[in-house]
């Protein structure tokens, strides 16, 4: 009977997406643009779910979250066990519910979208409740049951890492984080921008992993500051969690023309400054694009963080290069938005040629026309030159935004038989995650290739599952033989 009386609100009430800060006001800062929803709003969101027998919205989530019940919880008043049922399946529901395309996933699959209702704010929500969770003191800290024997190094601090130290936390084994770089976060604090996810954000979930026991191992890179071989022998098991910051080429002559940058050079060094570091590249302007006419080439959530960071720095214009049309864009629609209500201008079926200029100046992009021709092994419309119809874009910066690949590891940690799948990635086995070499497991990106974060979350909190499930059979073969 409560169910009937505060769901299925669908028809009687609209949906009421958070207010979204005007373009003319956020696009000269890096605060988050969306404003917090409020209590009764996010009740009355909740309550528009339609509670559909099969729920598409939990099907299509990687993290397979049990998003019905805690948006009935919601909608009831019952915040604490809402968000309670959230954190079940998700190590970091704030950081998913700011930064996850939910347009392509759990809201764009939600039944009354399909019906033409539109879809229930689940991303709005699923903030809402853990922000107020922190608020209110919901968010327990890490503390294990008992402590159990063995140690496990985790090598890279970005998603899957922090989610896999989470889960062998809490079931007691000891961990130690290394990464590169001088914080923990990976590309949740060096690669995506502000004002999708405020970095006090990503600060709090590490504190809470170090005051339950984890350790941090920071400005330590494997292959440089420390062996891989001589992790092995430190631990118990090692995950390897790096993630995949090798830029994809342009693939078209660039010349001698300076102003050519990798995307996670221009992004990494924006977000060092908004944390107030010094970054010479940026102070000199090599990294700045203020005053500059900036075309970034690629049209992922990657390209979108640039078009709209380069915007935020006082771009003189932004203009992003996709080779497919605007329907086939892999990058999330609502990105798209509100960066074309920023001012970026969008060269659909466009591709480049040529970079243009010399050894003292960047002049442009010589571009092509794209057409859409027969699918491709992944079923979709292959791009192809449209004859005679190229055209050069003025460009004082170019940003290359056309996707990651997998280091070289074997080579970079002098580690042969770690073996590789045929795009350079880590092979695994797929149920336990387990590599080639004994004791050591793999997840996130460095495994699936440039992806989503909740997929690193997903896969690092598996890959924590195998190790324990090996660390548990270890153990007991131990005192079998005792």
């Amino acid at each position: 009977m409560i169910v009937a009386e505060r769901m299925l609100k669908f028809v009687s009430v609209d949906r009421g997406p958070p207010e979204k800060r005007a373009s003319k006001a956020r696009k000269t800062d890096f605060e988050e643009i969306y404003a917090e929803i409020a209590h009764r709003k996010a009740e009355e969101q909740a309550s528009r779910c339609s509670q559909c027998g099969v729920p598409f919205c939990q099907s299509h989530c990687p993290l397979q979250n049990n998003i019905p019940d805690w948006l009935r919880l919601t909608a009831e008043g019952r915040l604490q066990e809402a968000y309670e049922v959230s954190a079940a399946t998700n190590l970091m529901p704030e950081i998913c519910g700011r930064i996850c395309p939910q347009d392509r996933l759990c809201e764009g699959n939600c039944v009354i979208e399909q019906s033409g209702h539109g879809t229930v704010t689940i991303g709005a929500i699923e903030k809402y409740l853990t922000e107020t969770a922190w608020s209110e003191g919901w968010v327990a800290p890490l503390e294990p049951l008992r402590e159990r024997e063995g140690h496990v190094g985790i090598v890279g601090a970005g998603p899957a890492g922090l989610a896999a130290a989470e889960v062998l936390r809490r079931k007691g084994y000891a961990v130690t984080v290394y990464d590169r770089y001088d914080r923990a976060g990976g590309l949740l604090i060096y690669g995506i921008p502000n004002f999708k996810l405020e970095k006090d954000v990503v600060a709090r979930r590490v504190a809470r992993l170090e005051a339950g026991g984890v350790r941090f191992v920071l400005n330590c890179e494997v292959g440089r500051d420390v062996t891989f071989e001589a992790l092995r022998r430190k631990h118990d098991a090692v995950l390897i969690a790096t993630g995949v910051y090798k830029a994809k080429d342009l693939g078209v002559p660039v010349g001698a023309a300076k102003g050519v940058l990798a995307a996670m050079d221009f992004l990494t060094a924006a977000n060092r400054v908004g944390l107030g570091d010094t970054v010479e590249a940026f102070a000199s302007g090599a990294l700045d694009a203020k005053g500059k006419r900036v075309v970034v080439i690629g049209g992922g959530d990657t390209a979108m963080d640039c078009v709209r960071t380069a915007v935020r720095q006082g771009a003189k214009s932004v203009t992003c290069l996709y080779r497919r049309d605007r329907a086939n864009m892999p990058g999330s629609a609502t990105e798209v938005k509100n960066a074309e209500e920023e001012g970026v201008h969008y060269e659909w079926l466009a591709a480049p040629k040529a970079i243009l200029g010399d050894a003292k100046k960047l002049k442009g992009v010589r571009a092509v026309r794209m057409r859409l021709g027969a699918p491709d092994l992944s079923g979709r419309q292959a791009p192809e030159e449209a004859p005679d119809s190229e055209f050069d874009v003025p460009a004082d910066l170019v940003i290359k935004a056309l996707g990651f690949d997998a280091e070289d590891l074997p080579k970079l940690w002098d580690e042969p038989y770690l073996k590789l799948t045929r795009w350079g990635t880590v092979k695994i086995d797929e149920r336990t995650f387990a590599t080639a070499l004994p004791g050591v497991y793999a997840a996130g990106d460095i495994v699936r290739g440039a992806s989503l974060v909740v997929w690193a979350i997903r896969e690092g909190r598996d890959a924590a599952e195998g190790i324990h499930a090996m660390l548990k059979e270890r153990a007991g073969a131990r005192i079998a033989a005792e």
